[in-house]
This record gives structure tokens, C-alpha cells and sequence, in this order.
């Protein structure tokens, strides 16, 4: 069952469809919200979607996909359908992610960034538990987040002026 309805796609201020562009916008809305912008690796995204007043965000891809995160050592799984609320420095009510914990899959329901920063990022279950990591394991190679934004603003003038 979808949590993003019709209703929803009505309401998006952002909605787009294609992988390229929703890779492209999910991690520059992850950059902005000052989240890593590798932590959402996603395969085959069909659909990416933002209603900026409520902070909800989803995520659609052809199928479920898994990505181990090589700095930590640490597998993940990502269902068809991830949504979540953003804000900066935090992903709450965060649907269609899992971890793999010893031999178990736990769901995860939040992740935040320390402020003021130290580097370390958190994620949350239901349950209340909750592991630490550094951020840079969750960081794309060679992007920054502070550089990556700073493209994207270039990138914008640049098309301001080129659309004129």
C-alpha cells in the first residue's frame, strides 16, 4: 500500500520522474537539508516527490535494493517506496528502510545529524535504539556537501542567464 496518494501528488511543489533527475534532487535535498548526500543510494528511481510545507518527501524506485555501506561495513535495504518528513539536520517518520543488525533486519524510523556538528550521524528504530556513525561514511566521493551546493547554485545562475 502507497502512503503517497494522488491527493499528495497534487499538493508536491517539486515532482519529478526519471532516475537521472531524482538522483540529481535527492542528493541535493539531502546536501541542502545538511544531511550526507549518499544516504539514500537508490536504483531505477521512477519518482521523486516534495511538498515543502509539511517537509514530506518520497522516494520510488522498480524494486527493492540493498547497498552496503563499505566504511562501516554496513548493509541496508531500501523498498520500493521510501517517504519521510526532512528537515534540516533530520529525517523523521522515515518509511522503507532497514538495516541488517547481526543476523536481523531492523526498520529504521529517524536519522539526524549533531548540531552544532561533530561529524557523527544517527539513526534511530522504533524501538528507540539507536547507532552512531561518522558522516563521511555516508558522503558520495569527491563531493562535499558544501561544494555540491555550490555548484548547484552556479549551475541555476547559469541557467538564469542562458534561459534569458
Amino acid at each position: 500500500m502507497s502512503l503517497v496518494t494522488e491527493d499528495l501528488r497534487a499538493k508536491a511543489d517539486e515532482l519529478y520522474h526519471g532516475d537521472a533527475i531524482c538522483q540529481e534532487k535527492s542528493q541535493f535535498l539531502l546536501t541542502e537539508m545538511g544531511l550526507p548526500n549518499g544516504l539514500l543510494p537508490l536504483k531505477d528511481m521512477e519518482e521523486c516527490g516534495y511538498v515543502k510545507d509539511a517537509g514530506f518527501v518520497w522516494l520510488k524506485q522498480k524494486k527493492s535494493s540493498t547497498h552496503k555501506f563499505e566504511k562501516i561495513g554496513k548493509l541496508v535495504s531500501y523498498g520500493p517506496e521510501i517517504t519521510a518528513t526532512i528537515e534540516k539536520g533530520k529525517i523523521k517518520k522515515l518509511t522503507g528502510v532497514k538495516t541488517k543488525e547481526l543476523l536481523v533486519w531492523v526498520t529504521l524510523s529517524d536519522i539526524y545529524v549533531d548540531d552544532p556538528p561533530t561529524g557523527k550521524i544517527t539513526f534511530k528504530t522504533p524501538a528507540g535504539l539507536f547507532r552512531t556513525f561518522p558522516v563521511s561514511a555516508f558522503e558520495i566521493e569527491g563531493h562535499a556537501a558544501s561544494k555540491d551546493v555550490k555548484d548547484k547554485e552556479e549551475v541555476k545562475e547559469v541557467k538564469g542567464v542562458v534561459e534569458v
